[in-house]
């Protein structure tokens, strides 16, 4: 097996973990604050804290180093629109990742009060919730694209 082969075997696995851990502690949420019990939506924002920062964070890194290593093996260029586009998607994903990231850990934070304290959740979770599935819309949208670009690319033969 090449060095390339190796790097897309692993771009690919990484790609799938990021969006797919993504993805279900996104769905863990969002159930656990439909339901609006606050021991289970602390239980829920503690793993989805956890799940994101070790998963998503780690296939986050490997992502970009992955693919350019590969765009560097088969001597592309990384300026050329292709690349230019997914750069930026995944930039945008990113950005959304690290806010949803910091309001996840504000959320957890705020039920676990509510749970010791036996109160409501407070208002201020609330609206850090809402800006989390707002957040999460374009930052899948952008994974989306990438994916669909991925397997649509002049480059990965």
């Amino acid at each position: 097996m090449s060095l390339y082969q190796a790097l897309k075997i692993l771009h690919i696995i990484s790609a799938s973990v990021l969006f797919g851990t993504g993805m279900g502690t996104a769905l863990y949420m969002l159930y656990a604050n439909i339901l609006k019990d606050i021991s289970l939506i602390t239980l829920a924002t503690r793993r989805v804290v956890r799940a994101d920062g070790l998963f998503t964070g780690i296939s986050g890194v490997v992502q970009p180093i992955s693919g350019l290593a590969m765009l560097y093996l088969k001597k592309y260029s990384w300026h050329n629109p292709w690349a230019i586009r997914v750069l930026i998607a995944y930039a945008i994903a990113g950005i959304c990742w690290l806010i949803v990231v910091y309001l996840q850990i504000r959320c957890r934070n705020l039920a676990e009060i509510a749970l010791a304290e036996n109160k409501a959740l407070p208002r201020l979770y609330y609206r850090y919730f809402y800006a989390w599935i707002i957040l999460g819309i374009p930052a899948f949208s952008a994974l989306l694209l990438i994916f669909y670009w991925m397997a649509n690319n002049p480059f990965y033969g």
